[in-house]
């Protein structure tokens, strides 16, 4: 089950949102919330692909002013084994609904829980699950206040805890952001069907889970025709760029702008040499590779100056501004002349712009440092697989 927040943040990304949908389908996910940013690109967006997915959407505070009805179905009842688990949606009435504001109103969603939880009885559900968008305290004041809620799956900006918590009589799960971790909810029912105990933990979805073969075949499919998409607006936006500075007829370029490798090793040619034994000189490769060489999340750590005054702008700079260089750690080029005599002291804070843990898990300075020292030590540290690599070698 999954309890909704989805949709991705970026404009032009409607591709994304509709691969989400088809892959929970394909993992054969019971159940899955909708808040307002599975809206974003309106509401018609949703309700096709929902049908086209068949995805099992709900929510029961979410309306539809026009037909007086939910906008997807309010609830669902899924067998699991002998037991039927009746599962409902929430959404916060606090939020914005953006283009659906006019057509589409939020419930209270107290009310919505009582309303919803006395026909999932009835209907025979003898184990209610909550999937919440309503933020980790409404959420834990929400089924402290209204009985019936077996388990809640709490979302909304809601940090990681491996362990979930009992919450008066129910069980929570909080599985953090981002999709990396898997919540297993285990309850314990007595001879009437009713919970008596319940516990959650939380799982990081680490290499050493196994491949769907179907969801491998989806993800690369669809990256790779994304990493195309994501080139040829890129480019698009590029040749808009420069048409306009064409036009305000400026010519010249920013007298502060990153030079590349090239120009640095002119003086640095022995620190340049040992750069080159490096994985920071193929950090570019990589990324086209696996063709990922367009997607914005990717590309900022694997070249210079992303995106800023005379850095990376598009695929068509790799040749001078790819891989991880000399100014990535150092600074621009232009900028030389105001350093101190002694080149500028990489902390571990440089590090840290890109070596998240996030994207670097097994990262750790004093281990990681040597590796790019260049006077190098005579006995490297062997560094530690990065499992995110791993990942990204299999298309996730």
């Amino acid at each position: 089950m999954d309890n909704g927040f989805f949709f991705p943040e970026a404009e032009n990304w409607e591709q994304n949102a509709w691969f989400m949908m088809d892959a929970m389908k394909l993992l054969h996910t019971d159940a899955v919330n909708v808040s307002e940013k599975e809206l974003r690109f309106g509401r018609s967006f949703l309700l096709a692909n929902w049908k086209r997915s068949k995805l099992p959407l709900v929510s029961a505070n979410l309306w539809d002013k026009g037909t007086k009805k939910t906008l997807v179905d309010p609830y669902l009842l899924v067998k699991k084994g002998t037991v039927t688990v009746g599962v409902f949606g929430l959404t916060s009435e606090k939020v914005d609904l953006g283009f659906s504001r006019d057509s589409l109103s939020v419930e209270d969603p107290a009310a919505a829980a009582k309303r919803t939880i006395a026909t999932l009885r009835k209907k025979g559900a003898q184990v209610i699950v909550l999937l919440s968008q309503l933020g980790k305290v409404e959420s834990e004041d929400l089924v402290t206040a209204v009985d019936g809620v077996d388990v809640v799956i709490v979302g909304r900006n809601v940090a990681l805890l491996q362990k979930g918590r009992v919450i008066k009589n129910t069980v929570a799960c909080y599985g953090g952001e981002q999709g990396q971790y898997m919540g297993r909810t285990v309850v314990k029912l007595d001879a009437k069907r009713n919970m008596v105990s319940g516990e959650n933990e939380t799982f990081i979805l680490g290499p050493e889970v196994g491949e769907k073969a179907e969801i491998l075949a989806l993800v690369k499919s669809f990256e790779d025709a994304f990493n195309d998409f994501l080139r040829k607006k890129e480019k698009e936006k590029q040749v808009a760029a420069e048409a306009a500075r064409l036009e305000g007829g400026s010519h010249e370029q920013s007298v502060d702008r990153f030079v590349g490798d090239e120009v640095c090793q002119r003086c640095h040619k022995a620190e340049y040499d040992q750069w080159k034994t490096t994985l920071h000189a193929s950090a570019w490769q990589t990324l086209v590779d696996q063709k990922k060489d367009a997607n914005p999340d990717c590309v900022k750590c694997h070249v210079v100056g992303y995106q800023q005054p005379g850095g990376f702008k598009t695929g068509d700079d790799a040749k001078k501004l790819g891989n991880v260089q000399c100014e990535n750690c150092h600074g621009m080029g232009t900028q030389h002349e105001a350093y101190p005599s002694q080149a500028r002291r990489i902390t571990e804070a440089t590090c840290k712009q890109c070596h998240t843990v996030a994207n670097s898990p097994t990262f750790d300075f004093a281990l990681f440092q040597p590796h790019i020292l260049h006077q190098v030590p005579a006995n490297l540290p062997k560094l530690p697989p990065n499992p995110n690599k791993e990942k990204m070698m299999h298309g996730h």
